[in-house]
Order: structure tokens, then C-alpha cells, then sequence
């Protein structure tokens, strides 16, 4: 072997235990629990009441009165989330709000990107004079909500509809995974990804679990954060004081 082939052969190995031992000291993204099974540990009550939230069997259960949200802790950016959830009554209506100020305002309830959560009969409930709404608010539309400024990907007006109608009816789970990523919203019901949001106004701010009216069930509510990117002020939601 030359020296050349030497000098060489030490600088591959050398380069190989430096990328070795600095991928061994990155931190890997984990799952972490926003929910523990147990009790309300890091949620906020922002306008519901002590009775609106309550944990029973390890599921996390939400009455539906008064309308309103409770929030995280701390305010999250990049992220994916894993929820399942069912509602327990024929046209129930809830969601999670991401990137949310948790302000309520007039309606009780605050700015931020929603990711609604429809019980199935909620459009033949809500028929009026004969006319029954898009099927379409029922699978998982994304929208922003209380102004907060938006593009559908599947525009149904500001809103953006899922392409394909994979929202189960009432006391069965569903499952959302949802990746949020510098401004833009993709969508996975029960499997499979079918609605997406882009260039959302604030790109962070805290997550807040909806009551508006029926019982939902929560499980398996988990995130994974992801570093963080370019984010200002201005893209970033009020802080709570």
C-alpha cells in the first residue's frame, strides 16, 4: 500500500467515526404523550369550566359544554400529532386547533389553524330547507379560523376538504396524524393522507382541544417535535400572559 493509499484510507475511516459519533450524539426525534392517561397534566383551561374535561378508563373526555378550548402548556412550531377520537353523540362537532393563539373571542373560540372534527349525521342535521351541506364538512377540512389567513390545497371556499370521505360515524375511533412544518398542514384520516393547508399565517402556537357542544373521546394523543425553521415574530402567535 503507497502512502497516498494509506493517507487516504485513514482519512475514510477517520471520516467514518466522526459521522458515526456525531450522529450518535444528535438527539433523535421521540413520541412524546400530550396526554398521559391519567389526569390533565399539561393543559390549560382557557374558557370551558372544571366539569367541561375529565379522564375515565385512560381516555380523555370532553362534554361539550360550554363551548370553548383548553390549550397545551407551551407553544409548539414543527411537529407531527397522533390523535384518535370518536364522538359519542349523531352530529357532534370538535377539533384541534394548531398554531393557535387560545384567545377566544366572540364565538368562544380562538384564532388558529383548525382541523375539524365532525360527527357524520352533523350534515343531515343541519339541513336547511331542503338543502343538506357539502358532505365534505364531515372528513376532516382544514381551515384557519378566527381570521387567520391560509391556502387550501382542496379549496372548498377558504376551507380545504379532504379528497376522499374516510370519517367514521358515532362511538367508532378515528385516527388523525397530522404533519404541521413551517406553515403547512398535511392530514392522514384513519391511513391515509387526504387534505393539506399551506403558507399559514403563524407558523407557531399552541395546540387547543375543542368543546363545542357534544362528547368526544380522546386517546393516543401524541407529538413529535421537529427543529425548528426560519419562523419571525409576526408568523409566531401571541404568548399567553
Amino acid at each position: 500500500m503507497t502512502t497516498f493509499m494509506r493517507s487516504q484510507f485513514f482519512l475514510f475511516w477517520a471520516s467514518l467515526i466522526l459521522f458515526f459519533n456525531q450522529t450518535q450524539s444528535a438527539e433523535i426525534p421521540k413520541w412524546v404523550d400530550l396526554f398521559n392517561g391519567k389526569d390533565l397534566t399539561g393543559w390549560v383551561d382557557v374558557n370551558t369550566s372544571p366539569e367541561t374535561w375529565y379522564v375515565k378508563d385512560g381516555l380523555l373526555i370532553c362534554k361539550g359544554k360550554p363551548i370553548g378550548v383548553m390549550r397545551s402548556e407551551k407553544q409548539y412550531e414543527n411537529f407531527l400529532l397522533h390523535v384518535e377520537w370518536r364522538h359519542m353523540e349523531p352530529g357532534g362537532n370538535s377539533g384541534i386547533f394548531a398554531w393557535s393563539d387560545a384567545l377566544p373571542f366572540g364565538n368562544r373560540l380562538p384564532k388558529g389553524l383548525e382541523i375539524q372534527m365532525l360527527e357524520l349525521d352533523w350534515v343531515k342535521l343541519h339541513t336547511r330547507k331542503g338543502k343538506v351541506p357539502p358532505i365534505a364538512y364531515v372528513h376532516g377540512e382544514l381551515f384557519g379560523a378566527g381570521g387567520l389567513k391560509a391556502k387550501p390545497d382542496n379549496p372548498r371556499g377558504s376551507r380545504s376538504k379532504s379528497l376522499e370521505n374516510r370519517c367514521k360515524g358515532k362511538g367508532e375511533w378515528n385516527t388523525y396524524d397530522v404533519v404541521c412544518v413551517d406553515g403547512v398542514v398535511k392530514l392522514s384520516v384513519n391511513g391515509k393522507f387526504v387534505n393539506g393547508i399551506s403558507q399559514v399565517q403563524w407558523k407557531k402556537g399552541y395546540l387547543c382541544l375543542e368543546s363545542e357542544g357534544a362528547e368526544i373521546h380522546f386517546r393516543n394523543l401524541k407529538i413529535m417535535e421537529l427543529p425548528p425553521g426560519i419562523t419571525s415574530e409576526e408568523q409566531t402567535a401571541p404568548l399567553v400572559k
